[in-house]
């Protein structure tokens, strides 16, 4: 399979103190949607920068296309389209103004009128940018990211304050940019937004990649395949130990009050769960099980939920 991305050994160091990312290994294959996905603060914006040409490593090797930064940059900025998480543009331009004005940083652009039907922006071709809702500027960005015909999309939280509608619109147009062969590189803060458009993922934590496979992949190396999570009052409210004796049980975690349990056979854990409340003379207020999910593998390998510093 071609690889569209590969870096060897990346290391970037601040003020030759902080290692914000540490020997980091990566191979995109193209035409995949790989995710990269980390808490605040692991290294993975730094990780993109570098792989955007926005960024010198401290060592290591980058590859994009086969070509690297420091001999073929130009044309590599031809090649490749970035969507930030906030991207500025003119409030004062209207939609095609500003879709011309980033189709003329390449010499074989898309045609505007293309990518205006493509990301449902014909009505709004002569609306001032200033005037657009928060789903069609953040369609806007990804437009001007498109405009240039690249090979690999790079988006950087795409979704984010979006409403359920627009979030499914940019999810088709992630699908159909995949269609064409193209690679995307997307980085997200929703579990099931990689769930569902990310061919393999890496999760990054304190600079380095701590697991990486399909979404399938990940949460199969769970040691339990279901969670059942659950809540009491009374005396056993804080013992965790005690249910970690539970049959079938590979794993307790404790967040604020409710419990989550790894295991394989819930049918096996729920009566025991139910007959040490009771032996416990405790209170069950809450219970559902559930499929274990990319959520899961994230908070188990990083102890962190994906939005917490």
């Amino acid at each position: 399979m071609e690889v569209a991305i590969q870096c060897r050994g990346l290391r970037k160091t601040y003020d030759g103190k902080v290692e914000a990312v540490r020997g980091l290994d990566l191979t995109i294959n193209m035409g995949e949607c790989f995710g990269l996905l980390g808490p605040n603060g692991a290294g993975k914006t730094t990780t993109i920068e570098i792989l955007e040409g926005l960024l010198e490593p401290t060592s290591g090797e980058v590859e994009v296309l086969g070509r690297t930064w420091q001999s073929h940059a130009r044309e590599l900025r031809e090649w490749l389209g970035i969507s930030l998480q906030e991207t500025r543009l003119s409030e004062k331009l209207t939609v095609r103004e500003t879709l011309q004005l980033f189709s003329s940083f390449y010499r074989h652009p898309s045609s505007v009128d293309a990518v205006l039907e493509e990301l449902s922006l014909q009505e709004k071709a002569d609306a001032l940018v200033g005037k657009l809702s928060g789903g069609q500027k953040q369609r806007l960005a990804v437009a001007t990211a498109l405009v240039a015909d690249p090979r690999i999309l790079f988006l950087d939280e795409p979704t984010t304050g979006l409403d359920p509608q627009s979030r499914r619109q940019l999810w088709d147009i992630i699908r159909q940019f995949q269609k064409r062969n193209g690679t995307v590189l997307l980085t997200t803060h929703y579990m099931d937004e990689a769930e569902r458009l990310c061919d393999r993922l890496a999760i990054i934590d304190h600079g380095q990649i701590i697991a990486a496979g399909t979404p399938a992949e990940l949460i199969e190396r769970l040691t339990g395949h279901h969670v059942v999570e659950f809540a009491i009052s009374g005396q056993g409210a804080d013992n965790g130990a005690a249910w970690a004796k539970l049959p079938g049980v590979q794993s307790v975690r404790a967040d604020d009050g409710l419990f989550s349990l790894q295991v394989n056979e819930p049918h096996e854990t729920i009566p025991a769960l139910l007959a040490e409340v009771q032996k416990q003379r405790a209170q069950l207020v809450h219970l559902t099980t559930r499929q274990a999910s990319l959520e899961d593998v994230f908070v188990q390998l990083t102890g962190r939920h994906l939005r917490e510093d």
